[in-house]
């Protein structure tokens, strides 16, 4: 857990995508899930003491005080990626992002210069789109009326892991209990909002018997977690927007806490991300829902999060 508040000053120098490189052996990548979620590693900096300290996730309610709210996004992970045929034959990947209206979503396409405006695609067990809209690498799709895309992406669908973990063989039958967050509600989110795969009820009872709230936002995880940095001058960087739902009462929990003085401690970079992009200037929260556009890099002035729970990412 990352402690934030007050911690970053404005910076005038650049930041170069080299500063965030760092060696990285494939046998220290866990590509499988340890059998108890709050077995993993853990590592501790505090940064106004300047102090790092290594340790097991099991020991994390103890980081907690009482009058911390703890935030988690109940984002739920759907099997969102397809896999089919053209009319002629040929292999392709669809990766489902949002519904736009009734039975026509985006999608991510591979190879997308096959797919042009009026082709249908064959998806297996009956399933069928046709493309309405080619632009790049994207897709507008359309399903039948009669289709029900929920339950056909879950009978059909495959899970999207990160690129970092290879499965030659595909999804296997634990994958998608096990790249579900257990507090996970609101379906929407391609890939897990990670930090929050360690927690279980356990841990979370432990939490809430010391004293600290846990509450709930609604940020559904999209491509862009995927999409690797592409430019030198972070500056120039732009994470994709998402979509975003704060509630009333995890509002009014949130306000209560500062204004007494405790801690808010978000659960992953996508909770932080709707964290800073919901508080006002006087550091107070609003609800409501939309897209989170905000793109945090070095220099970035926390007004909402005083403490961060991540996962290690990857090197640049």
């Amino acid at each position: 857990m990352r402690r934030l508040r007050g911690t970053l000053k404005p910076e005038t120098r650049k930041f170069l995508l080299d500063d965030f490189g760092y060696d990285l052996p494939e046998d220290l990548i866990a590509a499988v899930p340890l059998a108890r979620r709050e077995a993993s590693r853990m590592l501790c900096v505090d940064r106004a003491l300047g102090e790092v300290g290594d340790g097991l996730f099991s020991t994390f309610p103890s980081h907690l005080r009482a009058g911390d709210v703890l935030v988690l996004n109940n984002t739920k992970v759907f099997p969102a990626r397809l896999n089919g045929k053209t009319e002629t034959g040929a292999n392709i990947e669809l990766l489902l992002q949002e519904e736009v209206e009734h039975n026509v979503w985006t999608a991510l396409a591979k190879p997308a210069r096959r797919l042009k405006p009026g082709k249908i695609l064959d998806l297996g067990s009956g399933i069928e789109c046709e493309v309405v809209e080619r632009d790049e690498g994207s897709v507008r799709i359309k399903f039948g009326n009669s289709v029900d895309v929920w339950s056909a992406a879950d009978r059909i669908g495959s899970t999207p892991l990160p690129h970092y973990i290879q499965r030659p063989q595909g999804e296997t039958a634990s994958d998608r209990e096990r790249y579900q967050t257990i507090f996970a509600k609101e379906r929407g989110a391609i890939p897990a909002p990670t930090a929050g795969l360690h927690f279980t009820e356990q841990i979370l009872n432990e939490i809430r018997a010391n004293g600290v709230k846990v509450v709930e936002i609604t940020l559904h995880v999209g491509y862009g977690t995927f999409e690797p940095v592409r430019v030198d001058d972070l500056t120039r960087h732009t994470v994709l927007p998402e979509r975003y739902e704060v509630s009333e009462e995890t509002v009014a929990t949130l306000n209560e806490s500062h204004q007494l003085g405790g801690r808010v401690v978000a659960v992953g970079t996508t909770t932080t991300r709707v964290l800073e992009t919901i508080v006002n200037e006087d550091g107070t929260f609003a609800a409501g829902k939309g897209r989170a556009s905000l793109t945090i890099i070095p220099g970035f002035r926390f007004k909402a999060v005083d403490g961060l729970l991540t996962n290690f990412h990857l090197p640049k």
